[in-house]
C-alpha cells in the first residue's frame, strides 16, 4: 500500500486515466461527465455516495451527476436513503400534484440530507419531459427514527380491508408513538427506556400483524388491488424492519450489542430498490444516492471487528455488473462531524470539523499524489489490471479501510470540501 516514499502503480494509473472534471456548479454545462455513458453502458443502478452527510459539493455533483443521467443517459428513477412510506406522497408531488412550496412541509419532519433541490430539479423537469422521472424512497421510517410514517398507512388501510386487525394495529402505534422521534438517534435511547413489556409487545403485534397480512392476502385482494396491497405490505414491512433496527441500534449505544445487527436496515434498503425496479419498465435506469457506507460492496469493519453488511453488497448479488456504486470523498477541506445529543432536535448535532491531511494508503492520498483537483476514475479498470488500489476512504473524520477496489466501481473526488450551514439551508 502507498506509504510515505512517493506514488505507487495505482497512483501511476489514476494520474493516466482519471477524468479530470470542469464544474461543481449543479447548472453549469454537462460536457465534462460524458466520459460517464461509456463508463456505465449496461448499468441499471448508479449508486452516487458521500463520505460525510451535509457537504455543500458532495450535493453539488450529485446534482449535475442528476441532471446527466436524466438529460443524457434516459435514467427515469431517482431512489434516496429516504423513508419507503414518506416516498409516496414525495413521488405525488415529483410528479406535478400541489404547489411547489408543498415540499419543504412534506420534508419538514426528516433529517436534511440533500434532498430538496434534487426533488426540485425532477419536479421542473416533469413539467415538460416526454417520459417523467419518478422519485423512490428506500429507507425505514424517519431513517430509524419512528414507526408512524410506517403504520399510519396501514392503519388507514385495514380500516377498510381488515377491521378486525385494526386494534392490534391501533396498540401498536399507541406504543410506537410513545417513542417516536425525527431520527434514530433520538428514538432508539427514548425506545431503550420502554420498559422490557412494550417493547416486547410491539415487535410481537407488528409480527402478528405482519404474518395475518400475508396469510390472509386472498382475502385482501378481493376486497382491494394488487398494487395497494404490495404497497401498504412494504410499508408494514417497513415498520418491522424499524423496530428491529431500534432493538439493533439501542444495543450499539449500549455496547453489548450483536454482531452486525444494524444490517437490518441495509437490507430493506437494498430490497426496496428492487421492489421499485420490479414496478418499473426492464430498461428503467435508476440514480440512486445514499451514503458512501451504505452503497460499498464490502461488508463494513472497525478495528478489524464487523459492523454490518451494506445495501450496496446486497444491490451486487443480485444485479452484479448492473450495478454501479461510485463513491465522492474530499481530499481537504472541512468535514460534518455528527456528535450524539440527545437534547438536539435531531438527537446529534452537526460540528464544522477540519479534515486531518490523507494518510497513506488512502484514496485521498492518492488523488492528492496523482496531482488530481476535482476528478472521476472508474475502478474497474484498476481491478481489471489486477492492480493493489487503497484500503482506506474518508468517513466523517476518520476513515473506513475496506479494499477500494472491490467496495466502489468509481470514485469522484474534490480537492476540498464544505460543511453546509444547516440554519441557512
Amino acid at each position: 500500500m502507498p506509504t510515505e516514499t512517493g506514488p505507487t502503480p495505482f497512483t501511476d494509473w489514476l494520474h493516466g486515466h482519471a477524468t479530470p472534471l470542469s464544474h461543481l456548479d449543479p447548472e453549469a454545462p454537462l460536457d465534462d461527465l460524458e466520459p460517464l455513458r461509456d463508463t456505465l453502458d449496461g448499468v441499471r443502478v448508479v449508486a452516487v455516495g458521500e463520505h460525510s452527510h451535509f457537504i455543500d459539493e458532495f450535493a453539488a455533483m450529485r446534482r449535475r451527476i442528476l441532471r446527466f443521467l436524466v438529460e443524457r443517459c434516459g435514467f427515469t428513477l431517482l431512489a434516496f436513503e429516504y423513508g419507503f412510506s414518506e416516498g409516496i406522497a414525495i413521488d405525488a408531488w415529483a410528479q406535478g400534484q400541489g404547489t411547489d412550496d408543498d415540499l419543504s412541509a412534506l420534508l419538514a419532519p426528516s433529517v436534511p440530507i440533500g434532498l430538496s433541490e434534487p426533488l426540485h430539479y425532477v419536479r421542473r423537469h416533469n413539467r415538460t419531459a416526454g417520459t417523467p422521472v419518478r422519485f423512490a424512497g428506500i429507507d425505514i421510517p424517519a431513517a430509524g427514527g419512528s414507526l408512524l410514517p410506517a403504520l399510519t398507512p396501514v392503519a388507514d388501510y385495514l380500516r377498510r380491508i381488515d377491521p378486525e386487525t385494526l386494534p392490534m394495529t391501533k396498540s401498536a402505534i399507541t406504543i410506537a408513538a410513545s417513542f417516536a422521534g425525527d431520527s434514530a438517534a433520538v428514538a432508539a435511547p427514548a425506545w431503550a427506556r420502554l420498559s422490557t413489556a412494550d417493547q416486547d409487545t410491539l415487535t410481537t403485534l407488528l409480527a402478528r400483524i405482519l404474518i395475518r397480512f400475508r396469510a390472509l392476502k386472498p382475502l385482501y385482494l378481493d376486497r382491494s388491488d394488487q398494487e395497494s396491497y404490495d404497497t401498504v405490505l412494504r410499508c408494514l414491512e417497513a415498520a418491522c424492519h424499524g423496530d428491529y433496527t431500534f432493538r439493533a441500534m439501542a444495543g450499539l449505544f449500549a455496547g453489548d450489542g450483536l454482531t452486525a445487527d444494524t444490517s437490518a436496515r441495509d437490507l430493506f434498503m437494498a430490497e426496496s430498490l428492487l421492489w421499485h425496479l420490479d414496478r418499473h419498465e426492464p430498461s428503467a435506469r435508476v440514480v440512486l444516492m445514499a451514503h458512501n457506507a451504505h452503497i460499498q460492496k464490502t461488508p463494513i469493519a472497525f478495528d478489524g471487528r464487523l459492523t454490518g453488511f451494506p445495501m450496496g453488497q446486497h444491490l451486487h448479488h443480485v444485479l452484479g455488473d448492473a450495478y454501479f456504486a461510485l463513491g465522492l470523498t474530499s481530499v481537504t477541506g472541512h468535514t460534518a462531524d455528527m456528535r450524539r445529543d440527545e437534547t438536539a432536535p435531531l438527537g446529534f448535532t452537526v460540528h464544522d470539523t477540519p479534515l486531518e491531511p490523507p494518510v497513506p494508503g488512502s484514496i485521498e492520498t492518492a488523488f492528492a499524489e496523482a496531482g488530481l483537483g476535482l476528478g472521476i476514475a472508474d475502478l474497474r479498470q484498476a481491478r481489471a489490471e489486477n492492480l493493489s488500489g487503497p484500503d482506506r476512504i474518508r468517513l466523517q473524520g476518520g476513515y473506513l479501510q475496506t479494499p477500494l477496489l472491490d467496495a466502489f466501481d468509481g470514485i469522484l473526488s474534490t480537492h476540498a470540501s464544505t460543511t453546509t450551514d444547516l440554519e441557512k439551508s
